[in-house]
C-alpha cells in the first residue's frame, strides 16, 4: 500500500465550511459574517421579565457553551394573549401559530451574529440540524476520510538508538551490598569434661546468684537510626461520590371514605344488642386482653416522646451552654426609689410581665423617730412595674406606713394584703385598674390611656386597715393567705369552705405571736328591728378619693380571730417569730386533686356579702395539717400547732406549746420557704448559713451549709428544678446552689449589684423564658434571665433529689442511733468503774505459790509436747528413755 501525505487540518476545515454553506443551516460553533439573517430564524430582543418568565436568562440559564432553550408553543401563545402587544413574541405571532410542533428552539446569540442577543428558529428542519448537525453524506468524502484515518494509524518500525547513561547505575551500585572482607566463622561447643556427665537439676530462685535470670530489654540504638529524607508517594484525584437511594411503597388502590356524624342505634336496638348473647360472648373473649392492655398503658406511657426524652441537654446539641444569669431589664424611679430600699417583691399571678415592689425608707430606728413628722407627710407606696415601660410605674398603692411584706389573694388577684411597720394589716382592691395593666401587654394599643393628662401614675388608696390596739405591737415581717380549699374556725380547726374564696390570712411579727384574720364581717347573733330599719335608711357615704367599698366594713375595726402565742419549751418567755410557713394543703382533699377555683363568681358578690357560718354548719376536715414552721430572731426554727386548746383548770382558750425547737443558726432567720416540689422540705436562711429541713425529722437538718464570710440575706427555691435554689448575699451577689452538682459549695456565684440583696423571686413567663427578680438595698429592681441549664429539669431529677433527701434522713437516723448507743456504753463504763472502786481488794498471792503454779503448767506443756512428737514419728523410744 502506497503511503500518501496526510492532508492538512486547514484544508479539512475549509472543506467543512463549504459543506455547511451548501446546507444553509448554522451550527453551534458557526458565526455568520453577513448581517442579514436567514429566513428560518428571527432575531428577538427579550426583556428581563420575559427571560425570568421562560427561564432563559442570559449568561445564567443560557451561556456560550449551552445556548439552546426549547420553549413550549402553548406558553408563548399564552404570553401573547396575556400581554398582547407588550409581549416580545408579538411580531411573529402568526409564525408561531403556524409552527407544526409543540416546542420551538430559542438560541442565545452571545456574539450578536444576527444583530440581537436571541433568535428563534421557525422551521422544524432547521431545529433538527442545529440540535443534531448533519452527518457528511457523500460517499467519496466518507471514503477519503476512511483512507486518511487508515493512513494516520499506519504503525512505524522503531529505530534502534545507542544507550546513554544518565547515572542510574551509580544509584544501583550504592544500594547493592558487596562484601569488603571475608566472612568470619565461629564454632561453639561445650567443655569436654561436661560431655556425657550426669546432669542434676534443682530448684532455685532466678534472683539468687550471679548466674540467675538476667533481663535483657530491647533499646533503641542511635547508631542504626536512619533519618528519612525523601519519600516517594502517589496520589490520584477523583470526583466526590454521593450515595442516595429512594424507596416507593406501592399499595393496592382502594376506596376511602370519611364519616362526619356518628350513627346511633334506636332505644329498641340498644336494648336488643345489650341483651344479646353475642355481645356477652364478645366481652368475655376480649376481657383478658383488654385488662392486659390497660395494665401496659398504666405501666408505660405510650404517648411519651422518646426523642425529646433522650435530648436532655439542648445546649449540647447546639453547642451553647449558657450558665450565667443575664440582665434582662432593670427598674428604678428617681422620685419613689430615691433614698429608699425594696422590702418585698411579688410577681402578678395572672398578668405576665407585671411585678409589684414595696418601697421603704432606708432609716434606722433612731432616724425614724427623729424624722417621724417628715415620714407622715411622705406616704409609702407599692409600685407596679411593667416590662413595656421601664421608666414610669404603672400603678401606685398608697400605704399608711412602710410595708415590709404583701401578697396577692389566691382566689382573686385584685385583692392585695400587706403588713405595715406599725403592726397594721392593709387591704387594697385594684379591680378598677386591671384593664390598664392588661392593656400594656397588648402591644402598646392602649398605652396612651394608662396615664392621665399630666403624665401622673394613678394612685390607689387602701380599702381597709386594721385597728392598732387589736393588731401586732411590732412590725409585721411575714404575711400569707390561707388557700381557698378550707377555712379556720375560732378554735383553729380546719373546716370546709363552701364559697371557694380565700377569706383568711395569717401574719407574724416579733411580738411573740402569730395572728389569723378573716375578711368577712363578724356574724351578728341578734339584731333589733330598729337597728335594721336605721341601717336600711342610712345613705351611703360619699367617697371623694375613689376608694372601693370592698372592705369598708373592716376599716379601723378589723381584728384577728385567732392569736397563736409561742411560749418557750422548758423555760419562761416566748419566741419572737420573723418568718413562718404554712403547709400547702391545696392537694390534701379526699380526691387528691386540687379543686377548681370559683372563677364564675358574680361581680356583685363581694366580701361584704359573705358571712361567717355558724359552728353547727361548719364541717371539720381531718386531712388538713395544722402545723407550721416559725423562724425566730434568735436563729431557732420552731414547729408548732395553731389549734387553740381549752385549759381544764381555768377554762380559758390557750395556745398549745410548740412541739419541738430546732437550733442551728446563730442569728435571726430571714427566710423560711417550702420547696414547690416537696411540701415537707423547708429551706431556712440565716446571716451566716442556711439549712434544709424535712418535716417530721427532729434530729436536725438534712443539709447544712458551712459558715460564710459574707452575710446571707435571702433565699428562694427554683420553680422549674427541684435541686436548685438561690441565695442572696450582702455584697450584692447571687449564689446558685445545684444539689445535683455540689452540696458543699455553690455551683456558681454572680455579682448583681453593689448593694445588699433584699429580695428574690422567680417567674415562668414561658417554657423558654424564666425570669429572676432581684432587689437591692438601693431601691433598684433587677430582672435576670435564667439560663437553660438552670431552668431545664431532667426527667429523673425529682426522683434523684427525693432519694438524696431520703438518704440524708437515713444518715441522721443512723447518727442518732449511734449517739444513743455511745451514751449507753459510756454510762455502762462509768457504772463498771464505779463498781470496781467499791469492790474489796483481794490479797496478793505469795511468791512461792506463783512459782509452783508456773512450774506445774510448764511440766504439763512438756508432757503434751512429747505426745505430739511421738504421734508424728519424730521422737523414738531411745530418745524418750534418755530424756527420762
Amino acid at each position: 500500500m502506497t503511503s500518501k501525505r496526510p492532508k492538512s487540518k486547514e484544508a479539512h476545515k475549509i472543506k467543512g465550511k463549504d459543506k455547511k454553506k451548501e446546507n444553509n443551516f448554522p451550527t453551534a460553533d458557526e458565526g455568520a459574517s453577513e448581517p442579514d439573517h436567514p429566513d428560518y430564524i428571527f432575531p428577538l430582543v427579550l426583556t428581563s421579565a420575559t427571560q425570568e418568565l421562560f427561564g432563559c436568562r442570559a449568561d445564567e440559564d443560557l451561556t456560550g457553551e449551552n445556548p439552546y432553550k426549547l420553549l413550549k408553543k402553548e406558553d408563548i401563545v399564552q404570553d401573547m394573549k396575556t400581554r398582547a402587544s407588550v409581549s416580545d413574541f408579538s411580531p411573529i405571532k402568526q409564525l408561531v401559530l403556524d409552527y407544526p410542533e409543540e416546542e420551538l428552539l430559542l438560541v442565545f446569540d452571545r456574539d450578536f451574529t444576527y444583530g440581537q442577543s436571541f433568535y428563534l428558529v421557525l422551521t422544524v428542519e432547521a431545529k433538527e440540524n442545529i440540535l443534531k448537525p448533519s452527518v457528511q453524506g457523500d460517499d467519496e468524502e466518507q471514503i477519503n476520510h476512511e483512507e486518511e484515518d487508515e493512513e494516520m494509524i499506519i504503525p512505524k518500525t522503531p529505530e534502534s538508538r545507542p544507550w546513554m547513561s544518565l547515572g542510574s547505575e551509580q544509584e544501583i551500585e550504592e544500594e547493592s551490598v558487596t562484601e569488603s572482607r571475608p566472612r568470619l566463622r565461629y564454632k561453639i561447643s561445650p567443655l569436654l569434661r561436661r560431655c556425657g556427665a550426669p546432669v542434676c537439676f534443682s530448684d532455685r530462685s532466678a534472683l539468687d546468684g550471679k548466674e540467675g535470670f538476667v533481663e535483657c530489654p530491647s533499646y533503641q540504638d542511635k547508631s542504626f537510626s536512619i533519618r528519612e529524607m525523601e519519600r516517594h508517594t502517589a496520589i490520584q484525584a477523583s470526583s466526590d461520590t454521593k450515595h442516595s437511594s429512594t424507596q416507593t411503597l406501592w399499595k393496592y388502590p382502594r376506596n376511602m371514605w370519611t364519616q362526619y356524624e356518628s350513627r346511633e342505634f334506636s332505644p329498641e336496638e340498644k336494648e336488643h344488642h345489650l341483651q344479646s348473647e353475642n355481645l356477652k360472648n364478645f366481652i368475655t373473649s376480649v376481657l383478658t386482653r383488654f385488662e392486659i392492655s390497660l395494665q401496659q398503658n398504666h405501666i408505660t406511657d405510650v404517648f411519651c416522646d422518646d426523642w425529646t426524652a433522650l435530648c436532655e441537654d439542648d445546649g449540647a446539641l447546639t453547642g451553647k451552654t449558657e450558665t450565667q444569669l443575664k440582665e434582662y431589664q432593670s427598674f428604678m424611679d428617681l422620685h419613689f426609689s430615691k433614698e429608699k430600699t425594696i422590702s418585698h417583691i411579688h410577681w402578678h399571678p395572672t398578668i405576665s410581665g407585671v411585678i409589684a415592689v414595696a418601697m421603704t425608707e432606708r432609716l434606722s430606728l433612731e432616724e425614724r423617730i427623729d424624722n417621724s413628722t417628715k415620714l407622715l407627710l411622705n406616704p409609702s407606696y407599692i409600685l407596679f412595674w411593667n416590662f413595656t415601660d421601664p421608666i414610669n410605674p404603672q400603678l401606685q398603692l398608697e400605704c399608711p406606713d412602710d410595708v415590709l411584706c404583701f401578697q396577692f389573694c389566691p382566689s382573686d388577684p385584685n385583692i392585695i394584703a400587706g403588713g405595715c411597720m406599725n403592726g397594721q394589716v392593709v387591704l387594697w382592691d385594684i379591680s378598677a385598674h386591671v384593664e390598664k395593666l392588661q392593656d400594656t401587654r397588648s402591644g402598646g394599643k392602649n398605652i396612651s390611656n394608662k396615664l392621665d393628662k399630666n403624665n401622673v401614675t394613678p394612685v390607689v388608696r387602701y380599702c381597709a386597715v386594721s385597728g392598732i390596739e387589736n393588731g401586732h405591737k411590732a412590725p409585721i415581717t411575714d404575711i400569707q393567705w390561707l388557700p381557698e380549699t378550707f377555712e379556720l374556725s375560732k378554735l383553729g380547726i380546719p373546716v370546709e369552705n363552701p364559697s371557694r374564696i380565700s377569706v383568711q390570712l395569717g401574719t407574724c411579727a416579733p411580738d411573740c405571736c402569730v395572728l389569723f384574720w378573716d375578711l368577712r364581717p363578724p356574724r351578728v347573733v341578734s339584731q333589733s328591728l330598729t337597728d335594721v330599719k336605721q341601717k336600711s335608711e342610712e345613705k351611703p357615704l360619699e367617697n371623694p378619693h375613689g376608694v372601693p367599698n370592698t372592705f369598708k366594713h373592716l376599716n379601723l375595726t378589723w381584728k384577728p380571730f385567732i392569736r397563736v402565742s409561742l411560749p418557750k419549751i422548758g423555760s419562761s418567755g416566748e419566741y419572737s417569730p420573723l418568718k413562718f410557713s404554712l403547709r400547702d394543703n391545696t392537694v390534701d382533699c379526699p380526691t387528691g386533686d386540687k379543686p377548681p377555683q370559683n372563677t364564675d363568681r358574680e361581680e356583685g358578690c363581694g366580701f361584704a356579702q359573705l358571712r361567717v357560718p355558724s359552728a353547727k354548719q361548719q364541717k371539720p376536715l381531718e386531712n388538713i395539717s395544722t402545723k407550721l414552721y416559725v423562724g425566730t430572731e434568735d436563729g431557732e426554727l420552731v414547729y408548732t400547732d395553731w389549734k387553740i386548746e381549752k385549759d381544764n383548770d381555768s377554762g380559758r382558750l390557750l395556745s398549745s406549746k410548740p412541739i419541738h425547737r430546732l437550733l442551728v443558726h446563730d442569728t435571726l432567720v430571714n427566710t423560711v420557704s417550702r420547696s414547690p416540689f416537696f411540701r415537707d422540705i423547708i429551706l431556712t436562711v440565716s446571716s451566716f448559713s442556711f439549712a434544709i429541713w424535712k418535716e417530721g425529722v427532729t434530729s436536725g437538718p438534712i443539709l447544712r451549709s458551712a459558715c460564710s464570710k459574707m452575710l446571707r440575706t435571702v433565699g428562694h427555691w427554683s420553680l422549674s428544678r427541684p435541686a436548685v435554689f438561690f441565695i442572696g448575699k450582702e455584697d450584692g451577689s447571687i449564689e446558685v446552689w445545684d444539689l445535683l452538682q455540689n452540696s458543699h459549695e455553690p455551683s456558681q456565684s454572680q455579682n448583681i449589684s453593689s448593694a445588699a440583696v433584699t429580695c428574690i423571686s422567680t417567674s415562668s413567663i414561658s417554657s423558654k423564658q424564666h425570669l429572676l427578680a432581684v432587689s437591692d438595698r438601693l431601691g433598684t429592681l433587677h430582672i435576670l434571665q435564667i439560663p437553660w441549664t438552670l431552668r431545664r429539669s431532667s426527667n429523673s431529677e425529682r426522683q434523684i433529689v427525693k432519694k438524696y433527701f431520703e438518704k440524708e434522713e437515713e444518715r441522721l437516723e443512723y447518727f442518732e442511733k449511734r449517739q444513743i448507743q455511745h451514751e449507753k456504753e459510756k454510762k455502762e463504763m462509768e457504772a463498771e468503774q464505779q463498781r470496781k472502786k467499791t469492790e474489796p481488794v483481794m490479797p496478793l498471792k505469795q511468791e512461792e505459790e506463783l512459782e509452783a503454779e508456773a512450774l506445774k503448767e510448764y511440766e504439763q506443756f512438756l508432757a503434751l509436747e512429747k505426745v505430739i512428737l511421738k504421734n508424728m514419728g519424730l521422737l523414738t523410744e531411745t530418745e524418750d528413755r534418755s530424756d527420762l
